[in-house]
């Protein structure tokens, strides 16, 4: 029999602070009108002094096992995508893992900046399928906020905080039906966050900010997505007509717009969160997925597709029925 990894609960938690582009306005030179022409972007969420990683990983999670009706006891992996945990160690998996109150558990976090969610799934869809795990818990989870440069007008205008989760479970019926991932780090300038004890070990005066080259990311970016999507179809049988909803990862319109527009699909079947959330790296996927399953659009039986590009460079995407 074919054991599939099946969505049985979704959850997302965003900070209750927004800061507006008139915001940013104030902080650098910039304009409401210039950072959404580029982007997209109108506001985003920004996370309290208190709030960490896995605080808001925690309310991701509980409403995804809300949603599946089950004990928390019942999830025998979580696997958590972040590029901003907590500590270095122990994971923010663990840290999840206490805070959720589960014994018998194995938890572990990933780390493929924005693509990280989309990985997670790869990941849990694997361990479902040998057999390994049967209740999968994947969140992705991201304080950007705290490794932006306020200062730098070309990043601080794009991140935003949040979490989303996704609860799987195995079963005989069709869920996740492929993934594919990818990376390639002949990039790696292109993208980064340095590391302060890797500076330091290095003598590097270097912040530990994000860091890009906008403009060679862009470029990069659409023709990598795709790629990604003709993979996945070409590999799985489809035409662009058989999917549903495009849930990708949200960084920029024009990029997302260039995505739909090659799989022959209108902006009505994009699943956009942008506009209020910014570009929640790790989160951005699965907060979408949350959002367009809550308010109905997404509905059992359909098909979704799931794509992510993050530093690295790494992309990928998940097709699942839902």
């Amino acid at each position: 029999m074919t054991i599939w990894a099946n969505v049985i609960g979704t959850g997302g938690y965003l900070p209750a602070t927004i800061r507006t582009n008139q915001d940013l306005s104030e902080m650098v030179d910039t304009t409401d009108s210039w950072i959404y022409e580029r982007t997209g972007i109108k506001s985003r969420r920004i996370a309290d002094e208190h709030e960490t990683a896995s605080s808001m990983a925690e309310v991701a999670a509980r409403q995804a096992i809300e949603m599946a009706g089950i004990d928390a006891e019942q999830i025998d992996l979580i696997i958590v995508a972040t590029g901003t945990p907590d500590r270095v160690y122990p994971s923010t998996a663990c840290l999840v893992q206490e805070r959720l109150g589960i014994k018998h558990c194995v938890g572990f976090d990933i780390q493929a900046a924005c693509s990280g969610s989309v990985f997670g799934l790869s990941i849990a869809d694997q361990y479902i399928k040998t057999g390994f795990a049967k209740t999968v818990l994947v969140i992705g989870s991201e304080v950007c906020s705290r490794i932006v440069d306020w200062s730098d007008r070309s990043t601080c205008i794009l991140f935003g905080d949040g979490a989303g989760a996704v609860l799987l479970s195995a079963s005989d019926q069709p869920g996740i039906l492929a993934t594919h991932i990818h990376s390639d780090g002949g990039y790696e300038d292109l993208l980064y966050c340095p590391n302060p004890q890797a500076a330091a070990a290095h003598k590097q005066d270097e912040a530990s900010v994000i860091n890009m080259r906008g403009n060679e990311v862009f470029k990069v970016a659409v023709n990598t997505l795709g790629r990604i999507v003709d993979e996945t179809l070409e590999a799985n049988g489809l035409q662009h007509s058989d999917i549903d909803w495009l849930v990708p990862h949200q960084a920029n319109t024009r990029i997302i717009a260039a995505t739909a527009k090659k799989l022959g699909m209108s902006m009505e079947q994009v699943i956009l969160t942008l506009e209020t959330q910014g570009n929640t790296s790790s989160a951005s996927v699965l907060l979408a997925f949350n959002q367009g399953v809550r308010d109905g659009r997404i509905k059992r039986g359909q098909t979704v597709l799931m794509e992510a590009f993050g530093a690295g460079f790494t992309w990928g995407s998940a097709l699942l029925k839902f």
